[in-house]
């Protein structure tokens, strides 16, 4: 089987890409993150995300969308992790073809997500339409600046917990992985410490490959996951996906020393998104048990 990227989808990634880096580039990522804001959609950038065709990738073309299949859906949600972009992306994705204006942008869409202690709502407050029970919802205060999360007692019912969300959930993981990994090796050869860059010294070389195979280790099962659709597959991309992005902002702090810790860098919002994300869909430890029994 032949899992290299078609022209078409390796387009459809360097579009995404451009568009993003274009309109929600570094320096809209830290504006938005600024400490002293409340986090507020941005509207027009989610309609431009509905024009571009970013939320009807998987309507069929009769019904208006692009009728392209789950590995596409794949490669836009990866270069939306890569950005950071924040807001119900999954769940607005999701309700594209039984929600009025969510395939557009015009309706953004949210649901509670079966995550750690009970069932977890971001965005509540901005979205139009919240799939699951959010009654009682109640506000956190959530570690990552991007992304204003709720509770929900009793976990909310059904929302956004099928398989297909936690594939999007570790493909936006997986391009969060990516990034960090890319800037470490690039502050690792910046960086200069007793006269040469630090990627000289063995312990930061150790970080970045450690950092890079946990990478390209999710990739393969993400991508893998998306061809076949299998539920365990998916589950056990959803993990590894978690690893990398977790454990990849970690190890690209430590490259970074002191510097990673600021709040100028960008590292630490990584960081949290993932640990966010990490808590969203299905838990872990059901998953692990789940992959565990079918062994």
């Amino acid at each position: 089987m032949d899992f290299q990227l078609s022209d078409d989808q390796l387009a459809l990634r360097g579009g995404m890409r451009e568009i993003l880096e274009g309109r929600f580039g570094a320096g809209v990522l830290r504006a938005a993150a600024d400490s002293s804001r409340v986090p507020s959609l941005d509207r027009a950038l989610w309609r431009e995300l509905g024009d571009a065709g970013f939320f009807s990738l998987r309507v069929p073309e009769e019904e208006g969308g692009v009728g392209l299949g789950l590995p596409e859906a794949v490669l836009a949600f990866e270069e939306a992790g890569r950005a950071l972009l924040p807001g119900p992306l999954v769940a607005t994705f999701l309700a594209a073809r039984d929600v009025a204006g969510a395939a557009r942008g015009v309706t953004v869409v949210t649901a509670v997500s079966g995550g750690l202690g009970g069932g977890l709502v971001p965005w509540l407050d901005e979205a139009d339409v919240v799939r699951g029970d959010a009654s009682g919802a109640v506000p956190l205060r959530s570690v990552d600046p991007l992304t204003p999360l709720h509770r929900v007692p009793g976990g909310g019912g059904e929302g956004n917990t099928g398989a297909e969300a936690d594939l999007l959930i570790a493909a936006e993981q997986l391009g969060s992985a990516a990034k960090t990994c890319e800037t470490a090796v690039r502050y690792a050869r910046e960086r200069t410490q007793f006269g040469q860059a630090i990627g000289a010294f063995q312990a930061v070389k150790h970080l970045c490959a450690q950092m890079l195979v946990r990478v390209e280790v999710a990739r393969a099962a993400v991508y893998a996951a998306a061809v076949t659709g299998d539920v365990l597959e998916i589950a056990a991309a959803k993990l590894l996906a978690d690893e990398a992005a977790v454990r990849g902002a970690r190890d690209c702090l430590q490259v970074h020393g002191g510097m990673g810790f600021t709040w100028e860098a960008d590292v630490h919002l990584h960081l949290k998104r993932a640990w966010v994300r990490a808590g969203l869909g299905q838990a872990a430890a059901r998953a692990e048990e789940e992959l565990a029994a079918a062994l």
